[in-house]
């Protein structure tokens, strides 16, 4: 394995396990020397009743402009939640400007679930996301992304069919590979799909009976730790998919941790499959 210098551009939660505190030590814990680019600072994330939040939308052309003065190069980039449309254009800036020519670029759309938009996002919001998406090595949208990628009405009740149009559309839109998350045909599993032009694959596991917040920031978060790894797309994905079961089962038992799972008692885990 090599070292990877990778760049994660997304927010970052003061007390919440998710995004960058969450992005940080999973993949420093895989070996990959990361570097941030915050978005956005929050006292807490979202959920909680109130927070404060500080824009840095405008910061982020003015760190690319010393980091370009610095010479500094980046193999490989991972992409959250981004607040607005200027962000996912200065991101694309980014990638163009401090990414070597092979760079790795993983996107996660991180703007929609259970067949609605996050509030603060709008349609605009999702054609500005498309190009960055369709331009990425691997894009892990949950499937209402998906859907509002591709312009599909989102449906409940779905069968493998409806998935396997869902990916032929977003193959023709220019995705490259793709990890789609929370894919699941019965009550008692869930899993994820791993896809590209020549394989659909599917990683089937157990569906606990409570969510979590956060949990889509600690799977890709060590799906993209996983692949720098070494690990084939597909071994990834399930990795990654078996380490955020067992950071929800160290959770699911404590009604206090509401905000988050505890991600870190299940680190020696992950770090154990590695060897």
């Amino acid at each position: 394995m090599s070292y990877t210098k990778l760049l994660t551009i997304q927010d970052v939660s003061c007390v919440g396990q998710c995004s960058l505190t969450v992005a940080l030590p999973i993949l420093s814990a895989f070996g990959i020397e990361t570097c941030i680019l915050p978005s956005a600072v929050l006292s807490t994330h979202t959920a909680f009743s109130s927070f404060t939040c500080h824009d840095l939308t405008e910061d982020m052309p003015v760190i690319s402009e010393y980091w370009q003065k610095e010479n500094i190069q980046f193999e490989a980039f991972y992409t959250g939640y981004l607040g607005s449309e200027q962000q996912i254009d200065y991101v694309r800036m980014i990638f163009d400007k401090h990414g070597k020519p092979s760079a790795f670029r993983f996107v996660d759309p991180a703007m929609a679930d259970n067949g609605k938009l996050y509030p603060a996002f709008n349609q605009a919001y999702v054609e500005a996301m498309k190009p960055l998406c369709f331009s990425a090595d691997f894009i892990l949208p949950n499937l209402t992304e998906a859907c509002f990628l591709t312009d599909t009405p989102y449906q409940e009740n779905y069968d493998e069919a409806f998935v396997k149009e869902i990916i032929q559309k977003l193959l023709h839109s220019g995705a490259k590979q793709m990890i789609l998350t929370g894919i699941g045909y019965s009550p008692e599993t869930t899993g994820v799909v791993v896809a590209d032009e020549n394989h659909f694959q599917h990683y089937v596991h157990k569906k606990l009976p409570n969510s979590c917040h956060g949990t889509g920031d600690v799977y890709a978060s060590a799906f993209v730790g996983a692949l720098l790894h070494g690990k084939s797309s597909y071994d990834a994905a399930a990795l990654a998919a078996d380490y955020t079961v067992k950071c929800m089962e160290y959770t699911l038992n404590d009604p206090s941790h509401w905000y988050g799972v505890k991600f870190e008692l299940a680190l020696p885990w992950l770090i154990q499959q590695l060897s």
